[in-house]
């Protein structure tokens, strides 16, 4: 995706004090840092802010006094509660560089008739260039049966992407679904019943 613009504010005033004064601002603490350069401590737009980290591994342009900084997003600090985002961690990255950054899956297709499938591993860590880095991996579940399983190493990956974790990591499993005990006990009941009343209506019909 193309960059996101994002124009920030240096800040000169730190604590919590200060961040509470920022967010009823409607602007949200940040750092931007990386590449051996001091870090700078800045102020972004709330809502614009907020609207952008709905990108996974999106590609920022941060305006700082007139100078434009490439930066992706390495930690989002959010309140537990009201999961309101208190503090932006940002990298400056550059054209042609690689990163490693945790990609999420996404699964696409159906597996066979009759089974269901279990996301066992929801994101991969993979390397990619810093200004190329993919939104999502689509793992293809299309026709698979019971039993099937697919690993991280199976898992074709975008072009200029590496997997950096372990390639025998379970991504996804294909089964066919257990009935639970309480099923299979209410069949039984079901079972029983239906013989009950089949032995019953044949006792009537041998007295009439």
């Amino acid at each position: 995706m193309s960059e996101i613009k994002l124009a920030a504010a240096a800040r000169t005033e730190f604590g919590k004090g200060a961040a509470r004064r920022l967010r009823r601002a409607d602007q949200i603490p940040a750092v931007l840092y990386g590449h051996g350069t001091e870090p700078l401590h800045v102020a972004l737009p709330g809502h614009e802010t907020m609207l952008a980290l709905k990108h996974s591994n999106a590609l920022y342009s941060i305006d700082l006094d007139g100078t434009s900084t490439l930066a992706i997003v390495k930690d989002v600090q959010r309140d537990v509660v009201r999961q309101i985002i208190e503090h932006v961690d940002l990298l400056i990255v550059r054209k042609g560089e690689k990163v490693s950054v945790d990609v999420q899956v996404h699964i696409v297709g159906e597996s066979a008739p009759g089974t269901i499938h279990v996301v066992e591993t929801q994101t991969l860590f993979l390397e990619a260039e810093a200004t190329h880095l993919p939104q999502s991996v689509e793992v293809s579940i299309e026709g698979l049966g019971d039993g099937a399983v697919i690993t991280a190493g199976d898992v074709v990956l975008p072009e200029g992407a590496t997997l950096m974790g372990d390639p025998d990591v379970t991504v996804v499993t294909i089964s066919v679904p257990q009935a639970s005990a309480a099923d299979v006990a209410a069949d039984e009941a079901a079972s029983d019943l239906a013989a009950t009343q089949s032995a019953a209506s044949a006792a009537a019909a041998d007295k009439a």
